[in-house]
């Protein structure tokens, strides 16, 4: 028969068990960040970090400048009080949204991703004209990235990059070269 300190002992190791194994099995069942069918390593490795605070520019000529392969914390203003270089994909904002310009230059043309952490629409301008999207993503509860837009950018001339339709006045965001897919 059992010593009753070493049942306590066996009861209570077990019990931690169940609750680290248990936990940690749960936390990863529910990460929701896992579900996109691109590789989001980057994006994830970026959101993970700190973010630098960048406030929004209210038109083209106060667009600050944002770096490739940098995690923001981006202060956006009421819509109503932004020019943008192009109008809008999204015509109609809500009430009460918000929006804020920047400018960003490559090194290289090619396929880069906008993501961001919350619902809103992205648009990228070169030359005057809206860039189309070339593809998307989007997870629900997942704000590591929420969202990820992904766009073919020719040139290595300075592009705009205007985010709209943000019901938040905060938002992270994160511009990477989209990386080679594997066949």
């Amino acid at each position: 028969m059992r010593k009753p300190k070493e049942m306590i002992r066996n009861a209570v190791i077990s019990i931690f068990l169940i609750v680290v194994f248990g936990a940690s099995g749960k936390a990863f069942a529910d990460d929701t960040c896992v579900d996109f069918k691109w590789d989001v390593t980057q994006e994830r490795g970026l959101f993970a970090g700190t973010a630098t605070q960048l406030p929004a520019g209210a038109d083209a000529k106060s667009a600050p400048v944002m770096q490739l392969n940098h995690l923001y914390a981006l202060k956006l203003m009421p819509q109503d009080q932004v020019t943008f270089a192009a109008t809008p994909g999204k015509k109609t904002p809500s009430a009460g949204s918000n929006a804020g310009v920047f400018t960003f230059k490559l090194p290289a043309s090619g396929s880069y991703r906008v993501a961001i952490d919350m619902p809103f629409w992205i648009d990228v301008v070169s030359n005057g004209a809206l860039v189309a999207a070339k593809d998307f993503q989007g997870q629900h509860g997942c704000g590591a990235p929420h969202k990820i837009v992904e766009f073919e950018l020719a040139g290595t001339r300075p592009f705009f990059l205007q985010l709209s339709n943000a019901a938040s006045s905060s938002v992270r965001l994160t511009i990477t070269a989209t990386p080679a897919r594997k066949l």
